[in-house]
């Protein structure tokens, strides 16, 4: 559990420390007279327009279809049936070696409706009509889940690229730094105060932080092409976020309490347990094939062979109940049962094995982002001793109190304490949603 009044504290002060620091980040990258893209209207988009999500809403529909036919066993299935049949011999008799008398004709005409169901299957149909309503659930909470899970990596690649246009921003700051360090340093070689050595170190400072450039400005390129997938936003349109890592953070909430919600809410949760009842019923319907069925039928129709004219065609009606018991299935019934036994046995360790990561997925969330906080703090304090490093590195060295060397070293330092309170913010931004993800919450 973690202690309401330090973690609240600790990121009440990183949070206004990170709010002042960052208020000039909080805007559009790439400003363009187009909308700016935020992280509502992102997850809007891409739950509107991802082909994933459409093919599990196709999947909850399907779903819905074998509901129907699981519950058509109920009803009596009529069929319409139209026959001939040529017969010989046929029956006949003579009597005094008179013309004989047929029973039968040797043409045969049958046309008739027919209508069956089954009347007893002690609840074969009940159970197959809850798997599939089962089957429905699942579909659902799979639908649900898909557009959480994209949700969460939309929040992942939106942070992301803000966090990648932040992380050049750094770098380009260094390498500006760096290039007012080699006009000084350039000027004192002019001069004769300073060595070729000086020079080539500034230089290859300067082509390190390009060579770090370019290798965040392919992974936010990478990105850019990820999130357009997402979305839905097309290759040519201008692509501009609206965002900032000024989080204010609410209130301390206790272990227990977010585990319950998560036990509660987790989408993985309630799936493990669909699974689990169907898991039930497959091992009631296993146990039931050994059970006879009843079925029963009635037909209408007209057909020849009627005496005294037996070439006349005649109304009839027929009427049947069938009596089905299985006695021998070449062991098929006990091994389904034994499957279905096992499987259920499999479904219960799963949903406990799911409870557990539950558990532990909220305790090492909640760890990181008490982590996260903690180190907002640290690394505002690093930038500004940082800061006033470089700044009297800077100083000195125009004065020619300081080697080269100091200054790069100070403007390394600078750069490095920057970077860190960066990904401190970062890291703490994706542990609250990280949070909320774990406990089932709905981000938008």
């Amino acid at each position: 559990m973690i202690k309401k009044s330090r973690l609240a504290r600790t990121a009440s002060i990183a949070a206004t420390a990170l709010m002042l620091s960052w208020s000039g980040a909080a805007g559009t990258v790439k400003g363009s007279g187009e909308a700016p893209l935020t992280l509502e209207t992102a997850i809007h988009l891409v739950r509107e327009n991802n082909p994933a999500l459409k093919a599990a809403a196709e999947e909850m529909s399907a779903a819905d279809a074998r509901v129907t036919r699981s519950r058509s066993a109920y009803f009596p299935q009529i069929t319409a049936s139209a026959g001939y049949t040529w017969l010989d011999p046929v029956s006949e008799v003579s009597f005094g070696g008179g013309a004989p008398l047929q029973f039968m004709p040797h043409d045969n005409y049958d046309a008739k409706v027919t209508a069956r169901a089954t009347l007893i299957d002690f609840g074969k149909r009940g159970n197959n009509v809850d798997l599939a309503l089962t089957g429905k659930k699942t579909a659902e909470h799979s639908l649900e889940l898909a557009r959480r899970e994209l949700s969460w990596q939309t929040v992942q690649l939106f942070y992301g690229i803000l966090f990648l246009h932040e992380n050049l921003r750094v770098e380009e700051k260094q390498i500006a730094a760096l290039n007012k360090a080699l006009e000084y340093t350039t000027k004192r070689y002019q001069a004769g105060a300073a060595t070729p050595f000086d020079l080539f170190s500034t230089k290859v400072r300067i082509a390190a932080a390009r060579n770090r450039t370019l290798d965040l400005e392919h992974e936010l390129h990478r990105s850019e092409l990820t999130l357009r997938r997402l979305t839905g936003i097309a290759e040519n349109a201008l692509l501009t976020l609206h965002g900032s890592f000024a989080v204010t953070p609410t209130g301390g909430r206790a272990e227990s309490g977010l585990v319950a919600q998560a036990l509660e809410q987790r989408l993985e949760l309630q799936l493990s347990k669909e699974n689990e009842t169907a898991a039930k019923l497959r091992r009631s319907l296993a146990a039931k094939e050994g059970m006879p069925v009843v079925t029963g039928s009635i037909s209408y129709g007209t057909t020849n062979g009627y005496q005294p004219d037996i070439h006349e065609m005649r109304n009839n009606v027929s009427g049947n109940l069938h009596l089905e018991i299985p006695l021998f299935t070449g062991f098929r019934t006990s091994a389904e049962r034994q499957e279905s036994a096992a499987q259920l046995r499999a479904a219960t360790q799963r949903r406990l094995d799911t409870e557990q990561q539950v558990k532990t997925d909220v305790a090492e969330t909640l760890h990181a982002l008490q982590t996260a906080s903690e180190k907002m703090t640290t690394t505002e304090v690093q930038v500004q001793q940082a800061e006033l490093a470089a700044k009297h590195a800077r100083a000195r060295y125009e004065n020619g109190m300081a080697t080269a060397l100091d200054l790069l070293d100070t403007e390394a330092s600078l750069s490095q304490a920057e970077l860190a309170r960066l990904q401190a913010a970062y890291a703490y931004v994706l542990n609250n949603y990280t949070l909320k993800r774990v406990t089932g919450e709905i981000f938008w």
